[in-house]
């Protein structure tokens, strides 16, 4: 799975540290959000998979950390581009809140909108996705996120509803199975359907993105999800479509390895999901990777703050935790 030698399971343990970040705003139902940060001979890497993922799919997520703790930037895919474009992120929040999450990221012009929340309504995404318009003026791009959150008939009927806000493109509005239908109930609409959980959760990310392009538009790529900057490289390769590199709600250092991704990438049309630093409301590092003034961030090594890591540290039954799922995922890579 790696494609490169794995180092000792006590080299990767050695001084993994598990801290817990809390959040500004709930995001995937959460309020914190538990990474484990490892000091690798190269450079900090971080492993966070989410709580509910399995051995096999986190282990994805330990192929993505070695590999960028422990590769030599030359054996790393080179940047051509030192600053990526961003996206800023907006949660299930009520549309009277959405103007002072948007100001935390100034610059950007386009705005990532989650729907289809549990619990609540059409009228609630219409008026979020709404204010979002209003923040951004007419020229400001808007993405809507549904996480497969809806039937095909569900998903028409919103899409048609959002139709008058202008969508640059709908990101995983039903499961994998469905897109293809959805593709094409919107035929002749012009309306875009990115491809996020069809491509990282499918136990086959190879056939899926060869199949990609019969389904959806873009490709979502997350660079721990995907098991690292070379494997998602060559995913996006095969998919042969245009991309996006988004983030899983990382530390600053996580988000330096998908901002290494997307500098990679040779054709990089969208905005991408980097700027969810923002929704952090502590962070590891005393120069967060955050959005500039411009709406981009930089592409740079993240050096953790050895204070901020003590403050923000797990207790130790969240280390013990982690360092058994690190074993079980590292097992399972040494399988493959």
């Amino acid at each position: 799975m790696t494609g490169f030698p794995l180092p000792p399971l006590d080299a990767v343990l050695a001084a993994a540290t598990v801290v817990r970040l809390p959040l500004r705003t709930r995001f995937r139902g959460v309020t914190e959000r538990e990474v484990v940060l490892l000091p690798g001979p190269e450079r900090w890497s971080e492993f966070s998979p989410f709580l509910e993922y399995d051995d096999t799919l986190a282990s994805r997520w330990l192929a993505a950390a070695i590999e960028y703790g422990w590769t030599p930037d030359a054996a790393l895919a080179a940047p051509v581009r030192d600053r990526i474009p961003v996206n800023a992120i907006l949660p299930a929040i009520p549309a009277e809140q959405v103007a002072e999450v948007l100001d935390r990221t100034p610059g950007v012009r386009t705005v990532k909108v989650k729907v289809a929340e549990p619990g609540q309504s059409l009228t609630d995404d219409v008026a979020r996705v709404a204010a979002a318009r209003d923040w951004l003026g007419a020229d400001g791009a808007i993405r809507i996120d549904a996480n497969q959150g809806w039937t095909v008939n569900e998903a028409v009927r919103v899409i048609e509803a959002l139709a008058e806000y202008g969508l640059e493109y709908v990101e995983q509005p039903v499961a994998a199975e469905d897109l293809g239908a959805l593709r094409a109930r919107l035929a002749g609409t012009g309306v875009r359907l990115a491809a996020d959980e069809a491509l990282r959760l499918s136990p086959d990310p190879d056939a899926a993105a060869d199949g990609l392009a019969a389904i959806a538009d873009v490709a979502i790529l997350k660079v721990q999800p995907l098991g690292g900057i070379t494997r998602a490289s060559r995913l996006a390769e095969r998919a042969g479509l245009p991309a996006t590199v988004s983030s899983a709600l990382e530390s600053s250092v996580g988000l330096a390895m998908g901002a290494h991704l997307a500098a990679a990438l040779p054709n990089l049309p969208f905005a991408c999901g980097l700027g969810t630093g923002a929704l952090l409301a502590e962070d590891v590092t005393d120069e967060p990777l955050l959005p500039d003034g411009d709406g981009t961030i930089a592409v740079r090594e993240v050096q953790p703050n050895p204070d901020r890591i003590q403050t923000l540290s797990a207790d130790r039954a969240r280390h013990d935790w982690w360092r058994a799922r690190i074993e079980r995922c590292y097992a399972v890579l040494s399988a493959s």
